[in-house]
């Protein structure tokens, strides 16, 4: 019997695109801990090092071997001092912590801002409260003070502290969702400012979600300003971080200075939440072996610098060290007079802050867990211009194109960055 060459070609076609649309399931599954992390196939080939993909959305670079990838221009603010009219009159106080981390503390601002803005309430400077009872810092302790208060001037009013004749316990507590919107201010805020004449904040997380909606509300440009324009590390902090990360370029002369982050913190992996689905066959995080494998495939050299998350060495990352020997954590690199400070102390919370500007800054980051550090790390580089987010899967085969595994923040320039800037 003979073989009809159409049918041949029309059973291969079918097969590619089943296993095309299997890959892009697991790359959405990673997207939120909700929606899971990104990481969308593409249909996209590199012929060359000077292909670009996307309309110029990210270009291999061709200075160096290995599949690194060019920073972009820099964006630009959406908005400006002028889309913000003059409030002539200030009324009452809000006041707020900022908890959980850097990761956390971008969406808290935000929230607090966009409400203070709204009620035409001064905006307190609020305390960082760490992960353990009674760990409380000042503001001025990790971030800067004269920034914050400058990049508010004219939009918000900001006191360093309550008035004396104003007492905590006269505070009415409120809380509101991540990414507050007008109506649930004007729905479930408002009422409780007009009645009690004082607020304390706090913002809870129901999703980690940092895509962008097509909802366009006035609040929004109060809300870019202070999750894109208002924070910045003291000069402490920030000369630590920028001495890190000249520690790491130095290391990675053969790739020209460039070097990989990736978020892998062993006690996450352990959670039974990181474990695949049986039902669904996908995963929210990789671990130590599955990260250098995922490199691998994708192409880096194993002579790459690589820093983790992961505070101190432990035993299940040597894997990641065999094959790439240049793998290092902050014990390592950190300059030894600031180690009692940031790393020798009872508290992890400086440490939570050089990992976050460490992975906004790095050449290439990868998230091997899920959540919002990964989320608002990738909206501060996507503001920087730099895209370069790699999200890990199981590669079948020995090796793939690096521009798979694009996160879908970038690929499909979903992400509320995106918003911001143009």
């Amino acid at each position: 019997m003979g073989v009809d060459l159409r049918q041949v070609v029309a059973g291969i076609l079918t097969l590619t695109m089943f296993v095309m649309l299997g890959q892009m399931i697991r790359r959405d599954h990673f997207d939120s801990l909700q929606e899971t992390l990104p990481g969308e196939s593409q249909d996209v080939q590199f012929d060359s090092a000077n292909t670009i993909v996307n309309d110029g959305l990210v270009k291999l670079s061709k200075r160096s071997k290995g599949p690194w990838m060019e920073d972009i221009q820099e964006l630009k603010p959406c908005w400006s001092r002028t889309d913000f009219d003059e409030i002539e009159q200030w009324k009452g106080y809000v006041t707020f912590s900022l908890t959980n981390g850097p990761e956390y503390h971008v969406s808290q601002i935000a929230d607090a801002i966009v409400v203070a803005r709204y009620l035409s309430a001064t905006l307190v400077l609020p305390d960082i409260r760490g992960s353990k009872p009674g760990d409380k810092r000042n503001f001025e302790d990790i971030y800067d003070v004269e920034k914050f208060m400058k990049s508010l001037d004219g939009i918000v009013k900001v006191a360093k502290e309550l008035p004396n004749e104003i007492s905590i316990r006269d505070l009415a507590a409120v809380k509101v969702p991540n990414r507050v919107t007008e109506d649930h201010i004007v729905e479930s805020v408002e009422p409780v400012f007009r009645s009690k004449g004082n607020i304390r904040l706090a913002t809870y997380f129901p999703t980690v979600n940092m895509r962008k909606t097509a909802q366009q509300s006035r609040v929004d440009s109060v809300a870019c300003l202070g999750m894109f324009g208002t924070l910045e590390l003291q000069s402490e902090v920030h000369e630590v971080v920028d001495s890190m990360i000249e520690r790491l370029r130095t290391l990675s002369r053969k790739s020209d200075g460039q070097f990989i982050s990736v978020d892998l913190r062993v006690e996450i992996l352990e959670n039974k939440n990181c474990h695949r689905s049986s039902s669904t066959r996908t995963k929210s995080c990789y671990n130590a072996e599955e990260i250098a494998l995922f490199l691998r495939k994708v192409g880096f050299n194993t002579d790459t610098t690589i820093y983790l998350t992961q505070s101190r060495w432990d035993n299940s990352l040597s894997v990641l060290k065999d094959i790439f020997p240049k793998t290092y954590t902050k014990e390592t690199i950190m300059p030894e007079e600031k180690k009692g400070m940031f790393l020798e102390s009872e508290d992890s919370e400086f440490e939570k802050f050089i990992d976050f500007y460490i992975c906004s800054q790095s050449d290439v980051f990868v998230p091997a867990i899920s959540g919002l550090f990964y989320a608002n790390v990738a909206g501060k580089r996507i503001a920087s211009g730099k895209p370069q987010i790699l999200v890990p899967a199981d590669i079948p085969g020995t090796s793939a194109a690096v521009t798979n595994y694009l996160s879908p923040y970038v690929a499909k320039k979903n992400h509320l960055a995106y918003s911001c800037f143009c």
